[in-house]
């Protein structure tokens, strides 16, 4: 029997000092939190910190799990979901991520408009000290628990 095959991704919903949120802007997606694929042999907090940094610039600190996201249609991902708090560095944008900026909640509620997005960062914004669980699928998206 063939063993399953999952894409890892990991997520970070990132704070200021002046409690903003850390937006990247995909070309695809639209307005989202800084995420990226695991590499194999890469561990998910070292995967989480190099993808920040090659987003947007900015490195970070004390990131703790808040939500996974299981992605059940083709091709099945698990999303891990941290928030953390910035470190250091500049906003850099990078060829994936056009426009990177430091924006307040209200402002994320309305720049971000994918649904698998809005979705995951209202998620992890409500997650409390335990780490939650949610599925969907796509095509059409739906939430399945």
């Amino acid at each position: 029997m063939e063993q399953p095959k999952h894409v890892l991704v990991v997520s970070c919903l990132v704070r200021n000092p002046d409690d903003e949120i850390l937006l990247v802007r995909h070309h695809i997606r639209g307005w989202e939190l800084p995420q990226g694929r695991i590499e194999e042999g890469e561990g998910l907090i070292f995967a989480l910190s190099r993808e920040v940094l090659e987003e947007t610039g900015v490195t970070i600190s004390h990131a703790k799990l808040a939500v996974i996201w299981s992605k059940i249609s083709s091709p099945a991902t698990m999303i891990f979901c941290f928030v953390a708090r910035y470190a250091s560095g500049s906003l850099i944008p990078s060829e994936e991520t056009p426009e990177v900026a430091w924006c307040s909640e209200g402002e994320v509620s309305r720049r971000v408009s994918h649904p698998v997005n809005r979705d995951r960062i209202m998620s992890v914004l409500d997650s409390d000290q335990t780490p939650n669980f949610h599925c969907y699928a796509t095509a059409p998206y739906r939430i399945l628990s």
